[in-house]
């Protein structure tokens, strides 16, 4: 029976997937599958996946061309016949036991939930960096933004249930960097959600990313101001109460904040 999928989108990572696939073999997990999403890859990542596929009848895969990594996260859900998901990036890996223990967890969960371990960032040299420990996973704290509440910063830390897309909807096809985020951001206002304080993830900082590439140009900062800009337009007046005297305890001007996102709806409307 297959309880929970686990999906990989990848691109042109022969030199990564087989540890990633190794990592998930490793779980030892029966009630778990791998869900492979290639995007047409011609550098030999192909020729690894077939190889173990033949091996290990838990792996599910494809390849064939898509539009990016949220086409690819798309099409994992689809294939997906477990009713918990989570996405393991290729260059990132899970500590041992993680599935088996996260099925323990969601068996009495109602749904749809979302749980969040924490999360080992390490750099390009294999080093440490930091062990993200997730705050108050709400709107109004994600929206005061990293400094108060971060949101996770690697997949391979948190699941949920498949059924939460059915109330969020899917990842956006068009959106290239910002999925994670955007995600967050939409799935904590649907989910029963909860922090495990047990480190589950492992995320990889590389160089040749576009994760850290996209940090480095200071893309990821402009692009995380607007996505927020974006949600606290959409709050409703509690919440925005709720925002503004947030920020004023944190010490930022909460008040102008929500009295410039009530001013434009009143314009809205009268418009």
């Amino acid at each position: 029976m297959i309880r929970l999928s686990v999906i990989t989108p990848v691109f042109n990572r022969a030199g990564w997937i087989a540890q990633c696939i190794n990592n998930v073999i490793d779980q030892k997990c029966d009630d778990a599958e791998h869900v492979i999403v290639d995007g047409g890859s011609t550098d030999g990542t192909v020729d690894v996946i077939r190889a173990y596929a033949a091996r290990h009848p838990h792996i599910v895969w494809v390849s064939e061309k898509d539009r990016g990594q949220s086409d690819a996260m798309n099409k994992g859900i689809a294939m997906a016949r477990g009713v918990v998901i989570g996405f393991l990036n290729v260059d990132d890996y899970y500590e041992p036991g993680v599935l088996c223990r996260v099925l323990e967890l969601f068996e009495h969960r109602p749904e749809p939930a979302l749980l969040v371990g924490n999360c080992n960032v390490w750099n390009s040299q294999g080093a440490l960096q930091s062990v993200f420990r997730p705050g108050k996973l709400d709107i109004t704290n994600m929206l005061l933004g990293p400094a108060v509440s971060p949101h996770p910063p690697n997949p391979s830390a948190y699941f949920y249930h498949k059924s939460l897309h059915d109330k969020i909807g899917l990842y956006d096809v068009d959106d290239h960097f910002a999925m994670d985020l955007d995600f967050m951001l939409r799935a904590v206002q649907s989910a029963y959600v909860s922090h495990v304080d047990e480190t589950w993830g492992n995320f990889r900082m590389l160089e040749d990313t576009k994760t850290v590439q996209d940090f480095q140009s200071g893309g990821n900062d402009d692009r995380q101001r607007q996505i927020f800009d974006i949600y606290r337009s959409r709050l409703n007046y509690r919440q925005l109460l709720i925002y503004g005297l947030k920020r004023i305890y944190y010490g930022n001007s909460g008040i102008r904040r929500v009295a410039d996102v009530l001013l434009k709806r009143r314009l809205d409307m009268v418009v």
